[in-house]
């Protein structure tokens, strides 16, 4: 493999940095309402107080992780298309804290008790006092109860397609969870048990095999063996592409994401998860690398790609101060160079911790070519560095921002949509950095992100920005009332946007990923600014149907679908009584006035009530053209997909024919009369019709949604193949859209791919 050097050009030039902090000319503008970033409700309380350093994590698939004390609450942020109201839809969840005491294993139990009866009575004080003050190795401080980390897998690594989550608690049990089922959370492996029994196995030795020389009984020996096995954070990859070699020696490519933890010894230890991954016996210790850091405070992934070109590593962060990138070895990946040596990007040993190690990958407007902005807070400080790959090797011109915060920075949070930083310090003052690039140096913008009166006097514990950077998340906790700390603390989630609807909606149209599921956040800036202002943005509008003239996108069909449905909702007449509320009878009302009454009301609002239905009919039509052509446009690539994968007339669950006979309706669809006479050929006058199960009486295909059997047994269609759903359990999409079949042993590999895709009319998976 080819591996990177780094040359002597790559020494920091502290002479080669610009750092603008100081406002320019109209910079002490005064922030005007639209600039104030709005609050969107609800408020949600926590039932617990946070815990661990970075209590807030969003993930790719739109849900935000809390640390508390007593469980990691999850909240789902939904584009929800059956309510009207303006509010943020959230799904809330939780994975609580196991109430079953945990130890780490590190040797005997006789001997352990022995060291630890030992060295708590030791005469020497230097000794006792070390041992009495460590809360992993001393059993007698108590166990800590709470959450201390979260960290979200990227998109597509559960059997959903969803995100995967490690949790690490305060007694230092590292576990990774999955929602397979909806609001429902499973344990899938418990890594800090599969890790310890290895290193039972292997007699509690280094990385070389060497068994240690001395036992339990001695405190240097004692403390490595716990330290060896403490998490201190942990972190994903991106999703790597390997080839597998099958038992016929032909190659297969394998989907694999890295899990990385960081031990307290400085050790990282590395998991191979194969994807999709539903089972934890598949989990695969993949490597060790021992890092030398002292005091380990930190970690996150350093991931460059240029082209064919990837590399990586691990960038590991001190309590002490250096930053350095330790290389990972992918052999495997095809065209990834390995690292010869570490890469120290800060050495100065100035006891301030590093923290909050934020990476990202940004394309240089100067060089045009992809470089690495890594940021991470030093107390309060930010500190920077910009990599960059060239022919010469690496280069690396680093430096710290100052004069941010009067308390230290407790969280960075970053939007790499406009490559935009924030940070915020505990008393409430949020900043956005807006970096500059020059030739060889950064400049950063420094703005204060103005904020509601609701925050007022309140303290910041940990700020989080949505995958699109649409909103940012903050935990807030009582500030000082009247000179005095409050006894009670109430910790609250606060949400705001970060974007304007106009700016969500430009996005949107543009976005690469051409999936509405992985632009819920900005879909749902849409969605609040209709359901305001009760019609859609001409501009949205007039660029979406200009963008439908040039291409007949699925994507864009959806977008369309998608405002229809949330315009529809304002146009629902408000009820006026709920049917769970008993009727007043009390009073009594004469029936001749009860009737000159409603006549007076009828004829006041009848012309306004017959405006506003033909709007709304005019509305549910294009809703109906809107899916109609999506439909039409799947049924043509399953009837694709069938062709290319059956050789004979043979039975099989996809009704072949019954989507022929619904296609041949349209005689202006020319492309579907071309590929039914292909598909008519090759199933020679064989009709193999859908039967119903409770009557074997023939389920003609005249709906696409539903199949209705002469007898009057009703069945759901399989939004995916078509087939009628005739089971007890399928799988229904997020927002409840559609249904789809789950997967049978005998179906063949095209069926089971042909099942896997998300929901056809929102983008959702099925859960």
């Amino acid at each position: 493999m080819a591996a990177a050097s780094i040359p002597d050009s790559a020494r920091p030039e502290s002479g080669n940095v610009a750092i603008k902090t100081e406002p320019l000319d109209g910079d002490d503008v005064p922030p005007t309402p639209r600039d104030v970033p709005v609050k969107r409700d609800p408020v949600v309380p926590l039932l617990s107080p946070v815990s661990g350093l970075q209590p807030l994590r969003w993930s790719p698939d739109h849900r935000l992780a809390v640390c508390t004390s007593s469980s990691l609450s999850v909240l789902e942020l939904l584009c929800d298309i059956h309510s009207s109201r303006q509010d943020l839809s959230l799904n809330r969840t939780s994975i609580p804290v196991p109430t079953q005491t945990h130890k780490l294993r590190v040797g005997p139990p006789d001997e352990l008790s022995q060291a630890v009866k030992k060295f708590s009575l030791d005469p020497d004080p230097t000794v006792r006092q070390v041992f009495l003050a460590d809360t992993v190795i001393n059993p007698s401080v108590g166990v800590h109860s709470g959450m201390k980390f979260a960290s979200w897998s990227p998109l597509g690594c559960d059997s959903s397609g969803r995100c995967l989550l490690a949790c690490l608690t305060l007694d230092n049990r590292l576990t990774v969870h999955s929602s397979r089922g909806h609001l429902e959370w499973k344990l899938l492996v418990n890594l800090t048990e599969n890790y310890g029994e290895r290193l039972k196995q292997r007699g509690y030795a280094k990385k070389d095999n060497n068994p240690p020389q001395a036992d339990l009984l001695d405190l240097a020996e004692l403390q490595r063996r716990f330290r060896m096995q403490t998490p201190v954070k942990m972190e994903w990859s991106s999703i790597y592409t390997i080839k597998r070699v099958q038992a016929d020696n032909s190659c297969v490519d394998e989907e694999m994401v890295l899990l990385a933890v960081l031990m307290e010894n400085g050790d990282l230890v590395l998991w191979k998860f194969v994807l999709p991954f539903a089972d934890g016996v598949d989990v695969v210790f993949y490597d060790l690398i021992e890092s030398d850091v002292s005091r380990p405070s930190d970690l996150a992934w350093w991931e460059y790609e240029n082209g064919s070109q990837r590399m990586g590593g691990l960038i590991v962060g001190s309590e002490v101060g250096p930053v350095k990138i330790m290389p990972v070895s992918l052999s495997k990946v095809k065209g990834y160079c390995t690292l010869r040596l570490p890469v120290i990007l800060w050495k100065e040993c100035d006891e301030i911790a590093v923290e909050n190690i934020r990476c990202f990958s940004v394309m240089h407007p100067i060089h045009k070519t992809s470089c690495s902005l890594i940021l991470a807070s030093r107390g309060c400080y930010v500190f920077w560095c910009l990599l960059m790959v060239s022919p010469n090797g690496l280069n690396i011109h680093n430096s710290h921002i100052t004069g941010l915060n009067s308390l230290p920075v407790v969280s960075l949070a970053v939007s790499q949509q406009e490559v935009a930083v924030y940070s915020c310090s505990m008393d409430g003052w949020i900043k956005k950095l807006t970096p500059t690039f020059t030739e060889s140096s950064v400049i950063f913008k420094v703005e204060d992100l103005a904020q509601p009166e609701t925050l007022t006097g309140r303290w910041i514990h940990g700020i989080a920005v949505s995958h699109n950077g649409a909103y940012v998340a903050l935990v807030s906790a009582p500030g000082i009332v009247s000179s005095f700390h409050p006894f009670h603390k109430n910790f609250q989630i606060h949400f705001l946007m970060l974007k304007t609807p106009e700016a969500a909606a430009s996005l949107l149209l543009k976005s690469p990923d051409q999936n509405l599921f992985k632009t819920a956040d900005l879909l749902e800036l849409v969605r609040w600014h209709v359901l305001k202002t009760k019609c859609v943005p001409g501009s949205l509008q007039e660029e979406l149907n200009r963008k439908l003239q040039e291409v007949d996108s699925p994507y864009l069909w959806r977008i369309k679908l998608f405002l229809t449905r949330v315009l529809d909702l304002t146009l629902q007449a408000p009820r006026t009584e709920h049917k769970w509320k008993p009727r007043r009878t009390g009073v009594k009302v004469l029936v001749q006035e009860e009737d000159e009454a409603v006549e007076r009301v009828e004829g006041a609002a009848g012309g306004v009530e017959g405006e506003a239905e033909d709007q709304r009919t005019e509305v549910q039509t294009l809703m109906q053209a809107g899916e109609m052509h999506l439909m039409r446009d799947h049924m043509k690539k399953v009837l694709g997909v069938v062709y290319l994968n059956t050789w004979v007339p043979q039975n099989i669950c996809i009704p072949t024919c019954g989507l022929m006979d619904y296609l041949s309706r349209d005689p202006n669809d020319k492309d579907s009369e071309v590929l039914i006479g292909h598909i008519r050929k090759k199933l020679n006058k064989q009709t193999f019709p859908e039967r119903c199960s409770l009557c074997q009486a023939p389920l003609p295909f005249t709906d696409c949604k539903q199949a209705v059997c002469e007898n009057g047994h009703m069945w759901l269609r399989c939004v995916l193949s078509y087939q009628a759903c005739q089971t007890l359990t399928f799988r229904r999409c997020l927002l409840q859209d559609c249904i789809a079949r789950l997967p049978e042993p005998e179906d063949p590999e095209w069926i089971k791919k042909l099942l896997k895709a998300p929901c056809l009319l929102c983008d959702s998976p099925m859960i």
